[in-house]
């Protein structure tokens, strides 16, 4: 199984001199099964320049994962090429909207009205297909299985787990830790807590023994204490993680877009002095644009 990231920033792009060494694009994730098949996790910016990499392969079958459709994680799926060429088979994967009750299909049909984008969706010459996806209801793809776990954020966000011939990763696209919204004096303390251990339960066994996990990591402790329900993870919550589900490999993501490079790095060192235990049995690496990881 091969990943490469394409995307490692959150909320907006931020190109520039000071993101050059990680990159500036939103998330977008590509991952390809032993036999080579194509899966695309979430369709923020970096997913055009995924799209230029993959023009040589048309006509081409791929097969994109949305974690949620908040702006940043699809604000790219307008300028995925291949859409627009005939031949090609796009099959977009992704939650439902528990209020409209629309599928992933509205995400594309709302970018491209005329009134933000010059090509509606019906124009497209690729063979299109939308699929709504269920907690837990695996998705096969090739030689490997695509599994959504429902995550927290304030809008419904899947994490998915894909497994290939004994090998797995798992994106959490964007995900908070679930926490107790009451004080332990209030009455209603302890059972939002058990419903809280029961969530967490749930989402560490379905990421057990997962190899390789890339997390959002968006916050410092010290940040996340005025940013809570915001719906995103600190370095320290996704080292937790990792230790708690066995993974060997965690790469942090979803940079904060103000956070320059130099910046991200002296935040990462902080975060891993923190955790020293973690840092020497788990191999922790922040997510930057082009990078691959083969296993």
């Amino acid at each position: 199984m091969k990943l490469r990231f394409w995307g490692v920033r959150g909320s907006i792009p931020s190109p520039g001199p000071d993101s050059v060494r990680y990159g500036g694009n939103t998330t977008c994730l590509e991952i390809r099964a032993d036999d080579g098949s194509l899966i695309i996790l979430d369709g923020g910016t970096g997913i055009h320049r995924a799209a230029l990499s993959l023009l040589s392969e048309m006509p081409l079958d791929a097969r994109i994962f949305l974690t949620h459709t908040h702006w940043d994680h699809i604000q790219g799926l307008p300028f995925f090429v291949p859409l627009f060429v005939p031949g090609n088979r796009v099959t977009l994967h992704g939650p439902l909207d528990p209020v409209s009750g629309a599928g992933v299909e509205r995400a594309m049909e709302i970018q491209m009205q005329y009134s933000f984008f010059p090509v509606r969706e019906a124009e497209l010459r690729a063979n299109m297909e939308y699929r709504a996806m269920m907690p837990g209801a695996a998705v096969q793809v090739g030689d490997a299985s695509v599994t959504p776990i429902l995550l927290n954020h304030p809008v419904v966000n899947y994490g998915y787990r894909v497994d290939c011939n004994g090998k797995s990763l798992f994106f959490t696209g964007d995900h908070e830790p679930h926490s107790n919204i009451y004080a332990p004096e209030d009455e209603d303390y302890g059972a939002y807590q058990n419903m809280v251990d029961t969530q967490r339960g749930e989402i560490e066994r379905a990421l057990a023994g997962v190899d390789v996990l890339v997390a959002d990591s968006a916050y410092t402790p010290e940040e996340y204490a005025g940013r809570k329900g915001w719906g995103h993870g600190t370095y320290d919550s996704s080292i937790a993680l990792a230790r708690a589900v066995g993974a060997k490999t965690l790469f942090c993501t979803h940079h904060e877009p103000t956070r320059s490079d130099d910046a991200l790095e002296t935040v990462f060192a902080a975060a891993l002095a923190r955790n020293p235990a973690a840092a020497g049995c788990l191999d922790i690496r922040l997510a930057a644009e082009g990078l691959t990881l083969e296993w």
